[in-house]
């Protein structure tokens, strides 16, 4: 049977599809809806860090002009909180009690931000003017903020029934196999540092338009979200106490997830109930300074870390405390995102003990969850520093150190001391194409010319390994429609990635058509019933290869129709440009007629569900190189690397600007980004003017380049790719920062952001 190639299946660069309706302003935001009769909400937020309130009165509020409703915390008795379901086991078998979310504080406010009180009004700035004129006491109390004092025996305590500042205690590996790799050590190496708290700033800050349908008897909220399933899920089973039926949710285009979009906020809760209560839709929609004190923040970790080494350079055990700050509540996945890092700990080495103590804490400050990468950039950056400081310690270069422990390719399957799984990898070959590619042999030429021009120079790099799609599958759904286009229905959610182009290319592939012919919904609970989501690099490794199977299940549908329509065998029938042909003759029918000639619904529908068993590992080394003004400590990146193994490529053209944006996202929290509280628990840092995001100035032309090894455990080889730059990024820049410290001055650490202030200072104090 004759074969059409479509021009645009997998592999191929197809530009976005997406892209032009944004670029023409056609995009659909939740902030651009306005259903008939939109009121506008808004949410009163502690000033205080730690306090116990009362609320004298809101009636004054109440009559303010405009005002439909006020509603607090007593007013919600019948809510539930958000939880977390996310807690481990400890070491003695138990799981930590959680301290969840309530949709407004009722007698005591945890952190600024947290939310107090809910005003609808006809406008959104009558809500704001009505804030003003609720009478609310607080009862100041003293608030921790700092990871690093929160366990001290002075702390003030974030939930004193508690006893501590503890939330709970993980560990990972085998302790007296790693205190017995300890004793035969020939060297021990050491590193202790803090990985910065960052504020995910997407670019569309979040919204949401809750609708009672009376009609219905159900809710609607449409909300930008990374997955509609989880987050009605939550709202039916912990907040409402409603059946999933009762509630439908909607996402239009978002503009940026990164994860912090994957959580239920009390504001979603907020506007269902208000509109509820006035038979009117509500919208809620977050200003930047919002945004800053209550969505979740990334990272803010303390950790310690020790590696036992032989006479030859070899490591023999690593040994990690880590204390993860939680912020003052637990959110969705929290407990989970220390606990991943810790699982990915030992990296691409082969590291035969290990033993890693996760320590989780409250502070009053803003609930800390997923963030690009989520638990892997953590690991990534404490294995990457680690084999650094080790290099430097024994003498042998960065590369030769990661030669000598490298996982190799004959030991693949290789279970790592945290049970983890890797299935391929060749990891020194793309550390060496790599330092081809960055001309890693020549660096010394290049740092001998920046110093007679007054500069320091350092070449750093990073490899790393990740986990990415994870057991589980994400089913695909396709429809033949009457004018023989083809429509797929799927439970990811894009936030920007390019799903639509993606997907089309597999189903092409299949159905042999043009991607244009091919539609592909997302983010609708009463189009699709169930769906995972967007996260953890899962949509393509799972979704695409679904959606591969589903197109598979649709064309042999077709070609069954068109067989009995054009009275032929079906294995005579090829799919060609949306029509299906005997093979060799003139006699076709287009998809359009074949839709018309089904005898049943389902004779139009393919279904794919792909369940992969393991994750996916991708891998890969990143490389920069930085040169640093002593007189200032401002910091250029004048080289950039990257060369990763995705096991295979959907779109090289989508895979470089996840790759791009990824590493933007990792260098920003090498150099510029850091979330800092004052004593008494105001954020200093909460707004463009404090908060240091990357600029377009800051980077340099990435030379990027895969070399793939096909993962066996998906079915199409994809490994993933979503998460990894930000993964490799931030290692590698700071490895760079710290080669060039360390040449010219002795310095072997500088903690993030290294600015041009922080370094500076370093400078001052190692000239010193």
């Amino acid at each position: 049977m004759a074969v059409f190639t479509p021009k645009f299946g997998m592999g191929a660069s197809v530009l976005r599809r997406e892209d032009e309706s944004f670029i023409r302003g056609q995009g659909r935001y939740t902030d651009d809806i306005a259903p008939d009769g939109l009121l506008h909400g808004h949410v009163v937020r502690s000033p205080m860090a730690n306090a116990r309130f009362t609320i004298a009165s809101v009636e004054e509020a109440r009559a303010a002009p405009g005002v439909h409703l006020v509603l607090t915390g007593t007013d919600l008795a019948h809510l539930g909180d958000l939880k977390s379901t996310a807690m481990r086991k400890q070491p003695d078998g138990s799981r930590a009690p959680t301290r969840d979310i309530p949709i407004l504080c009722r007698e005591h406010v945890r952190y600024v931000g947290d939310a107090v009180a809910f005003i609808v009004a006809d406008t959104r700035a009558q809500a704001q003017d009505a804030a003003d004129l609720i009478e609310i006491d607080y009862e100041d109390e003293e608030p921790v903020t700092d990871a690093a004092t929160a366990l001290s025996e002075d702390a003030p305590l974030v939930w004193p029934e508690l006893g501590s500042n503890r939330a709970f205690l993980f560990r990972i590996g085998e302790e007296e196999a790693t205190n017995e790799a300890f004793r035969n050590a020939q060297r021990v190496v050491r590193i202790s540092f803090r990985n910065n708290r960052l504020v995910c700033n997407y670019m569309e800050p979040r919204s949401a338009i809750g609708e009672w349908r009376g009609d219905e008897e159900r809710f609607v909220l449409t909300a930008g979200s990374q997955g509609v399933h989880s987050m009605r899920r939550i709202l039916c089973s912990q907040v409402f106490n409603i059946p999933q039926e009762k509630l439908r949710v909607v996402t239009p285009d978002v503009g940026g997830g990164f994860g912090t979009k994957a959580f239920v906020y009390r504001e979603y809760a907020l506007v269902l109930e208000a509109a509820k209560r006035l038979g009117r839709p509500v919208k809620w929609t977050s200003e930047r300074s919002e945004h800053f004190l209550t969505d979740a923040h990334g990272r803010d970790n303390l950790a310690t870390a020790e590696m036992a080494l032989d006479a030859d350079g070899r490591f023999l055990g690593l040994r990690i405390d880590l204390v993860a700050n939680m912020g003052a509540y637990i959110s969705q996945y929290a407990p989970s995102i220390p606990y991943l890092g810790a699982s990915m700990s030992t990296g691409v080495y082969d590291i035969p003990a290990l033993d890693v103590t996760v320590l989780g804490i409250y502070t009053n400050t803003c609930p800390v969850d997923a963030y690009r990468g989520a638990g892997r950039p953590e690991a990534a950056f404490l294995i990457e520093k680690l084999v650094d400081e080790c290099a430097r310690q024994t003498g042998y270069a960065p590369d030769e150190i990661r030669r000598r422990n490298f996982i190799r390719p004959e030991q693949f399957p290789y279970r790592t001391p945290a049970g983890r799984v890797y299935d391929v990898g060749e990891f020194e070959a793309h550390m060496d194409l790599a330092m081809e590619r960055a001309s890693w042999n020549d660096f010394e030429a290049r740092l001998q010319e920046a110093r007679e021009r007054g500069r320091i120079r350092g070449i750093g790099m990073a490899t790393y390994v990740e986990a990415c799609a994870f057991a589980g599958s994400e089913p695909a759904h396709l429809t033949l429609n009457e004018d023989g286009t083809v429509t797929l229905a799927i439970g990811t959610q894009t936030n920007g990635q390019g799903h639509a182009t993606a997907y089309s290319q597999l189903v092409a592939q299949k159905l042999n058509i043009g991607i244009g012919r091919i539609r592909v919904h997302q983010g609708d609970t009463d189009v699709l019933d169930k769906g995972g989501g967007t996260g953890g690099s899962r949509s393509i490794p799972l979704g695409g290869v679904s959606a591969v199977h589903a197109g598979e299940d649709l064309a042999k549908k077709i070609r069954g129709i068109a067989a009995e329509e054009l009275e032929a065998s079906a294995a005579d029938i090829e799919l060609q440009d949306g029509v299906a042909r005997i093979v060799g003759t003139d006699r076709f029918m287009d998809f359009a007629a074949i839709a018309k000639a089904a005898k049943s619904p389902g004779d139009l529908k393919g279904f794919g569900e792909f369940v992969q068993e393991e994750a996916t590992y991708p891998n890969g080394t990143h490389i920069c190189e930085v040169e640093i003004d002593p007189s200032t400590g401002a910091t250029q990146i004048v080289g950039y690397t990257v060369v990763d193994d995705f096991g295979a490529t959907v779109n090289p053209v989508l895979l470089a600007g996840q790759v791009h944006g990824g590493i933007v996202q990792g260098v920003g929290q090498a150099l510029t980004e850091n979330t800092i509280y004052s004593e008494d628990g105001q954020l200093l840092t909460g707004s463009f003017m404090d908060y240091g995001m990357p600029r377009a100035d800051l980077m340099p032309f990435i030379h990027f380049e895969t070399r793939n090894v096909p993962s066996t455990t998906n079915a199409l080889g994809i490994k993933g790719a979503g998460e990894a730059g930000t993964i490799g990024a931030t290692p590698a820049v700071m490895n760079a920062v710290t080669d060039a410290l360390y040449r010219a001055y002795g310095i072997s650490h500088i903690e993030m952001p290294a600015t041009p202030a922080r370094i500076w200072q370093a400078i001052m104090e190692g000239k010193a």
